[in-house]
């Protein structure tokens, strides 16, 4: 399964290759990231929620947005609101199961 990159991954890549990328892919890039930030919503939790979400973003190396979303579709998962990711038993796991 390939997945299609998200902007902020996009706008880093063009940042570290900025002579390459063209005007008109940058302006897309940025009409894009653009849309995005009017259109994000922030939630706001109680401090100790936000406090073990620090903690948390923190061990994963994820930023808070993606650890909640990480959390978010665990839990939709284990509780069967979402099919279970399965994985490829052939591929790389990187010492975890």
């Amino acid at each position: 399964m390939t997945s299609k990159p998200d902007i902020a991954a996009l706008l880093e890549d063009a940042a570290d290759r900025i002579a390459d990328v063209s005007r008109a892919d940058l302006q897309i890039m940025l009409r894009r990231a653009a849309l995005l930030l009017r259109n994000s919503g922030s939630i706001a939790f109680d401090d100790d929620i936000e406090e073990a979400l620090r903690d948390l973003s923190g061990e994963f190396g994820k930023t808070r947005n993606d650890t909640v979303r990480f959390i978010v579709r665990e839990w939709m998962e284990t509780n069967t609101y979402l099919p279970v990711h399965e994985l490829d038993e052939d591929g790389e796991v990187d010492g975890n199961a």
